[in-house]
């Protein structure tokens, strides 16, 4: 082998060596970003369930003023009313079938 077709080669490995490390090392940070995704997504779920219990109560306390005679919300607790009873009657027709 000729001192030129030498050095190409050292060279060559030279680069092979560092691509492998680079890409060893994007490996590394990919593998500790999908585990950081998915903490976040847990997160976000905790998040969701949390606000959708927050609706929930937010919606029982209104519906509970409005019983007590806020002058408003009682038309919002009627309507709430008008619309479980209608679910529950729609309820009862599948059960029914």
């Amino acid at each position: 082998m000729s001192g030129q077709g030498y050095e190409e080669l050292k060279l060559l490995n030279r680069k092979l060596d560092d691509l492998l490390n680079k890409y060893r090392g994007l490996k590394a940070e990919c593998e500790n970003l999908k585990n950081g995704n998915e903490v976040l997504i847990r997160k976000l779920q905790e998040r969701e369930t949390r606000i959708k219990e927050l609706e929930v109560n937010y919606d029982r306390i209104k519906l509970s003023g409005a019983l007590l005679g806020d002058g408003e919300n009682s038309k919002v607790a009627k309507k709430r009313i008008t619309e479980l009873v209608r679910e529950i009657d729609r309820c009862v027709a599948l059960l029914n079938r």
